[in-house]
């Protein structure tokens, strides 16, 4: 089997940095420039391993993603498109709007339903997926991401300060030891040397797996609080429906609540809320379920993580011989060498998290255009001097 072309190492970041990075205020800011870090050392590692996907490169791309999220793109226009084709949340609408004919102009009833439907995306607390999503981001980027660029710091083939290197890894599990890591970057080390593409492979996606359960159990919390976020509270959705449905200034407002109170509306109107809430919340929830379970990769492809990988194992991973990768692939693929059952049901569940995971990094581990850029320079110049950039990131 031929050799895979070597990158052009590039001279990744140092520690110093990646503090820097992690010390930035601006969340939006900050995910770009970690995202671009990511891009650096995953460019500076496959230098080294021989030019194959490493933990940084697939972070890349998932540190993207989590900038969606952080940004809030397309994720109110998702929750919203949701509400609107829902027949059960268009129903309990129905309620408000007919609770409060009486007490507003006709021109407010002419666009009652997309109003409610804005009232519901502003109580469902988006602030706060995005929230646990820079949690996240910055809780594994100064972490990881430090010790990838203690890594790459040391000279290659110095072993003694390899083994100073590892021992200042904790011992013991994650969350809080990092024996997966210490082992990760004992493979990487091990891959700098290693001859034919198929043992070279095999040590990287083990490293990579390693890590990523890692950084998925430190992640734990964070992803669960995203997922859990929409929460609609009926009293919230309440005054976010007033404050939209019924014109005019605070007391202009009072007076037609007293108006419904006087109709002998106002009971039915909150009891049309607490239905709207209740409906809206579990659509809210499986819209940003949605939402966190896409993963963008280069030229646009899409993966869904509910559904089972469509792609195949390249020939180097096709049948894996590692003693090491074959008992972590058993701990954590319940259907080895097999894409079925790949398809994520609960994405807050770790084992459902690493299955898919696993086996994504086993499909896509020579893809080489994963190493490429995930900014244009332009916006790299822009989010380096501190600046929000334009243009699609």
């Amino acid at each position: 089997m031929p050799e895979r072309k070597t990158s052009v190492e590039e001279a990744p970041p140092a520690v110093g940095e990646v503090e820097a990075i992690a010390a930035h205020a601006d969340p939006v800011v900050r995910n770009l420039r970690i995202t671009h870090c990511y891009h650096r050392l995953s460019r500076a590692l496959a230098a080294r391993t021989g030019g194959s996907a490493n933990w940084c490169t697939f972070a890349v791309w998932a540190s993207k993603q989590v900038g969606q999220t952080i940004r809030q793109e397309d994720l109110a226009r998702t929750v919203e498109h949701r509400l609107r084709s829902s027949p059960e949340v268009t129903a309990a609408a129905e309620l408000v709007v007919r609770g409060i004919r009486l007490a507003v102009p006709r021109e407010v009833l002419d666009h009652a339903h997309t109003t409610v439907r804005q009232a519901v995306v502003a109580a469902a607390r988006l602030d706060d997926v995005s929230a646990a999503a820079a949690r996240g981001n910055l809780k594994v980027f100064e972490e990881v991401a430090r010790e990838f660029a203690r890594f790459l710091a040391l000279a290659p083939g110095d072993e003694e300060r390899f083994e100073e290197f590892r021992d200042a890894l904790r011992p013991g599990e994650p969350p809080d030891g990092q024996r997966y890591l210490r082992q990760a970057f004992t493979r990487y080390h091990r891959a700098m040397t290693t001859p034919g593409e198929k043992r070279r492979a095999e040590l990287l996606l083990l490293a990579n797996v390693e890590v990523g359960l890692h950084e998925q159990t430190r992640l734990q919390p964070e992803i669960a609080a995203a997922m859990e976020a929409p929460v609609v509270d009926p009293r919230e959705l309440e005054r976010h429906l007033f404050d939209r449905l019924l014109p005019g200034n605070r007391v202009v407002r009072w007076l037609r609540v007293a108006l419904l109170t006087v109709l002998g509306r106002r009971k039915a109107v909150r009891a049309a809320a607490d239905e709207l809430a209740s409906r809206a919340r579990a659509v809210a929830r499986v819209a940003v379920t949605r939402h966190l379970m896409t993963l963008a990769l280069p030229g646009g492809e899409l993966l869904d993580l509910s559904s089972d990988l469509r792609a195949t194992f390249p020939p180097a991973l096709a049948e894996l011989s590692d003693p090491d990768l074959l008992a972590l692939l058993a701990v954590v693929d319940p259907t080895p060498d097999s894409l079925a059952g790949t398809a994520a049901r609960d994405w807050a569940d770790l084992p459902d998290r690493m299955h898919y995971i696993a086996d994504m990094f086993r499909c896509h581990a020579l893809r080489e255009d994963l190493l490429g850029p995930p900014f244009t320079a332009e916006q790299v110049l822009a989010f380096e001097a501190g600046r929000r950039p334009g243009g699609v990131l």
